[in-house]
């Protein structure tokens, strides 16, 4: 059993500490488990991909920006949702923060409400994100127990090819494909090709995205 709140992990990046103290006492409050960082570096040097979570950052803080956050984030492919929080000067940095993928930005005095759905609107989202990541997880995991030649005559089941069609590409004899085919359903755990057909294609599509 997971040892993180089914509502999931806010990190909070600002180098003000009263607006992190504020949000903490906010989101804790609403049971999200909290995570409080007063610069980038810090978060970047302890943020946990692992973990469903979301991201509230200022926009302007010393040293690292969020803008310059948010790029080390997208480098590093991470599928963090993020809202930035803005002053009234800065609207348009944060909507080019919305460009580059951001959830949505928040001008300050925020209203809780406002905030609250945000987090919980990235959250749900972030839940997504990590269920497809686990099942990709679990579907490479699979398929990495499969020998090069297993592998081989997946490929051509996925493709439609028939057992003699797969015996004469590979050059080996219909009982070997057969026997192939038998050890790849007991390894990929499929009890139909329909099973299969999920599996290898599931990891397929990931792998395009």
């Amino acid at each position: 059993m997971s040892l993180i709140p089914k509502k999931g992990t806010v990190y909070v990046v600002d180098d003000d500490e009263a607006v992190r103290d504020s949000l903490q006492w906010l989101l804790e409050g609403k049971d999200y488990r909290v995570k409080c960082f007063d610069s980038a570096e810090s978060f970047l040097s302890r943020y946990d991909p692992r973990e469903v979570a979301c991201l509230i950052t200022d926009v302007r803080m010393d040293g690292m920006s969020g803008l310059d956050l948010q790029d080390k984030l997208l480098e590093r492919k991470s599928p963090l949702p993020a809202v930035f929080i803005t002053g009234h000067g800065d609207v348009p940095m944060a909507v080019n923060t919305m460009k580059k993928g951001a959830m949505d930005f928040i001008e300050k005095p925020f209203k809780e409400e406002e905030l609250l759905a945000l987090v919980e609107r990235m959250l749900e989202q972030a839940r997504v994100e990590f269920s497809q990541h686990q099942e990709a997880a679990s579907r490479e995991a699979l398929l990495s127990r499969l020998t090069t030649r297993e592998a081989q005559v997946l490929e051509r089941i996925v493709a439609g090819r028939l057992n003699k069609q797969i015996a004469d590409d590979l050059g080996i004899s219909i009982k070997t494909v057969e026997a192939h085919r038998a050890n790849i359903m007991e390894k990929l755990n499929a009890n139909t090709v329909a099973d299969l057909l999920k599996i290898a294609l599931g990891a397929s599509a990931q792998a395009k995205a």
